[in-house]
């Protein structure tokens, strides 16, 4: 039997060790599916610790350890790893192939160009597409016909899906520039937050389609997984997700250019952290990782735009202080001369540096 790949759920601790968030219109989606095909859920949920009688209760919500094990139990039972989404079953296994057949690209554009375009021959009721302008790529979902109640659920599950195995393709986080949906935010969004746990970054609602948008630059980072690690990977995909990569293998060129980018935003870690949303804790740990240091980091760019700006304009020092990201004038001399050992003044007059 192929293994399966699929990742509805937004991580898998147990009950006990996670809080509720993931909503219970996810499972009422999967309830429904069961009824389509004249089959009982009631199996599912009990192996989900998900009593029937709270099913009704749209308020309520379930763990992502619950939604994994509900999940599971329904692709074998329905033997739909699409759980009623397509009009055609997606049999046991069909994500493994998936996974397999974008695997041995040399990266990870090229990997997910594979993923789309091999999705369209196993549901055409949508189709995926891979698109790059400028510094974002794009990840689209165009519906070919009506998804009905099952769509939130659909949509939410195959762009939560692409992007854990493009996270696991290069083992490593990647943070989301925003989402997308073609619908009204639905409750659960509000009352829970879900989809700032399912999808990093902004989440608009009541778009053309849906869509994932992150930096360009990370579909050329080549796969580091190899056919070994997607043989083990394939055993237990449900809990594949974002939320397990600490690191962000593109970080240090991203604070790079939030620094450069936004010089007069980017005073002090809280500043650079809300650039690129996530925590100071958070950025600081990761830079650790990385064997980088915000400061090293602010220090290197801000030169690097002073010595361009004393050597080729004219501009006064007090504006070349600003546009570096200083706050002021006297901070900015002491840092050049700390850098180079003169003042901005002696360096562009082409003084020779002091003992």
């Amino acid at each position: 039997m192929t293994p399966r790949l699929t990742m509805p759920a937004a991580g898998s601790p147990r009950p006990a060790e996670a809080p509720a968030v993931t909503p219970m219109a996810f499972v009422q989606a999967i309830v429904l599916a069961y009824q389509r095909r004249g089959l009982s859920p009631d199996q599912a949920l009990a192996q989900a610790q998900i009593a029937p009688s709270s099913v009704a209760d749209t308020a309520s919500r379930i763990t992502a350890w619950q939604m994994e094990r509900i999940s599971g139990a329904a692709m074998l039972e329905l033997d739909d790893e699409a759980l009623g989404w397509f009009s055609r079953r997606l049999p046991w296994g069909s994500y493994g192939m998936l996974a397999r057949a974008s695997i041995s690209a040399p990266s990870l554009g090229v990997a997910l160009q594979r993923w789309c375009r091999h999705h369209g021959l196993l549901a055409d009721d949508i189709t995926l597409t891979l698109t790059a302008s400028g510094d974002t790529a794009t990840l689209q979902i165009t519906e070919h016909r009506d998804l009905g109640a099952l769509r939130e659920f659909c949509l939410v599950s195959v762009l939560r899906n692409i992007l854990g195995v493009a996270c696991w393709l290069v083992d490593s986080r990647i943070p989301l520039l925003a989402a997308q949906f073609p619908f009204s935010a639905p409750p659960h969004q509000g009352a829970y937050g879900v989809y700032g746990v399912l999808f990093s970054g902004p989440t608009a609602f009541g778009a053309a389609t849906a869509a994932i948008q992150f930096d360009a630059r990370y579909l050329a980072l080549a796969l580091r997984r190899n056919e070994g690690a997607l043989q083990q990977m394939l055993q237990r995909a449900l809990p594949l997700t974002v939320l397990p990569y600490r690191r962000d293998r593109l970080l240090v060129q991203r604070v790079r250019q939030a620094l450069a980018g936004h010089p007069t935003q980017t005073h002090n870690a809280s500043a650079v952290a809300a650039q690129l949303n996530v925590s100071p804790r958070t950025l600081h740990r990761q830079l650790k990782d990385e064997g980088a240091t915000l400061q090293a980091l602010k220090d290197e760019v801000r030169r690097a735009c002073a010595l361009e700006l004393l050597l080729r304009t004219t501009r006064p020092i007090k504006q070349v202080a600003e546009a570096a990201g200083f706050q002021n004038e006297k901070s900015f001399i002491r840092a050049f001369k700390g850098w180079t050992g003169q003042s901005p003044a002696a360096f562009r007059q082409g003084k020779p540096p002091m003992d």
